[in-house]
């Protein structure tokens, strides 16, 4: 399997991944979807990498699915079809749950597929020639597999009105719904802005923030109950008898950088 169509790179506890088929504003295949599941299992297990950095190459960050790949899967049985969805859906999932700070950096579309990998990273920053649009349905098709990961960024009421319209939308519409973190007047600019939260990160205990996301993940939407209580104070009794926290505590006290 070729390694062009998707570029990773690791520099200082960084690995920036690049979607690389600009050609076609980078949508994605079931080649594209693998090396990408690939990537994502191999970075989960990096103890190095402590920050992700999604980008698309060219003009666009990605325009969804290939539309060469969706008339393959037409002619495919329910069946074929499912299982092809379902590599779509496991590398969302890695995406969305991996142990580490993700950062999408979006200019130009992204549009449906797109969308879906934006709403799996953890912050969002985007330039503003950055268009996005939920456009399935323009299709006669529907967000399924990307609809949890964007029912969470942008939630249940601002997902019916996009979800059944498809239309597109600028930057500042995207950060107003909750789709985009932070609205960078360029490239320039963007960049500036991830270095900004890059540099937060790399002083941060790695295991903490791993486990920091793991509880944005196991506990949003949870009734607050005896059970959810009793689990949130055994996994602060955990971190805290762990060796991160006692060097992070250890050097505030003492006026000095952690030793992460």
């Amino acid at each position: 399997m070729s390694d062009d169509i998707v570029i990773l790179d690791i520099d200082s506890g960084v690995a920036s991944i690049t979607l690389n088929r600009g050609a076609v504003h980078n949508a994605f295949d079931e080649v594209m979807i693998a090396r990408l599941s690939e990537v994502f299992d191999e970075l989960s297990e990096r103890h190095d990498v402590i920050a992700v950095v999604l980008r698309g190459a060219g003009k666009s960050f990605s325009a969804g699915a290939d539309l060469n790949w969706m008339r393959r899967a037409a002619t495919f049985s329910l069946e074929q079809n499912k299982a092809d969805a379902l590599g779509l859906a496991s590398m969302l999932d890695k995406l969305n749950r991996l142990p580490k700070l993700t950062i999408a950096c979006v200019q130009g579309a992204a549009m449906g597929g797109g969308i879906g990998l934006v709403s799996c990273c953890d912050i969002v920053i985007a330039d503003n020639t950055a268009k996005f649009a939920l456009s399935e349905v323009k299709l006669g098709l529907i967000p399924a597999t990307i609809s949890p990961y964007v029912l969470a960024a942008i939630g249940a009421r601002q997902a019916r009105r996009y979800f059944q319209t498809g239309e597109r939308f600028g930057v500042e519409q995207a950060h107003q719904i909750g789709l985009v973190h932070i609205v960078a007047e360029h490239q320039e600019d963007m960049s500036a802005q991830l270095q900004h939260i890059l540099k937060e990160a790399q002083a941060n205990g790695p295991m903490a923030m791993a486990s920091a996301k793991e509880l944005c993940l196991d506990f949003a939407g949870k009734a607050i109950n005896v059970e959810l209580i009793n689990e949130s104070a055994s996994r602060i009794a955990a971190t805290r008898a762990g060796e991160e926290a006692k060097e992070g505590l250890s050097a505030f006290l003492e006026k000095r950088k952690a030793e992460f």
